[in-house]
């Protein structure tokens, strides 16, 4: 059965695979791709997924010493931020069987480019804010209980909330 977009049986499948190996709860993400020194967006990836791979490219503002010829990696993270956000509430309202007639979902932050720059001691990012505009059968109060549920099982919200180990290296590059 599928339900807001949500193939419930492939979820269900995935729940009991992870209930009887509890090794399959754990998955590692990777990206990887390239700076360009010369001409063109600056970063650019090849995302791979289960239907094939896309290649994305991202680049400063002008403001900000890029060419502005393709989203800024700030947008990508709202962009992410939103998605996974929106993809754990309809989820969840499909897991209890509340349909979605409509999922809106805006992400905004706030950033400070002097602290980027070196010019201010304050946070990087002061704040973040994300809105849902649901259009469903469901009471209001329990559309409420949903996001308060996403908002504790969302892994890009738990990103945004909590603090997280970082490891980073520079290494040679493969030549």
């Amino acid at each position: 059965m599928i339900l807001n977009n949500v193939n419930l049986a492939a979820l269900q499948g995935t729940l009991e695979e992870m209930r009887s190996d509890p090794a399959r709860m754990r998955r590692t993400n990777r990206v990887e791709g390239v700076w360009r020194v010369e001409g063109g967006p600056q970063f650019s990836a090849v995302l791979a997924f289960q239907g094939g791979e896309v290649e994305l490219e991202a680049d400063q503002p002008p403001f900000a010493g890029g060419g502005g010829r393709a989203p800024g990696p700030v947008q990508y993270c709202l962009y992410a931020f939103a998605s996974c956000f929106a993809a754990t509430f309809a989820t969840l309202a499909a897991s209890e069987g509340i349909a979605l007639e409509e999922l809106r979902v805006s992400a905004e932050s706030d950033l400070n480019f002097g602290a980027v720059f070196g010019l201010d001691e304050g946070a990087v990012v002061e704040g973040v804010r994300l809105r849902l505009e649901v259009s469903s059968n469901a009471p209001p109060e329990r559309l409420r209980a949903l996001e308060e549920e996403a908002r504790r099982r969302c892994p890009a919200a738990y990103c945004i909330s909590n603090p997280i180990k970082l490891e980073t290296e520079v290494a040679e590059a493969r030549r």
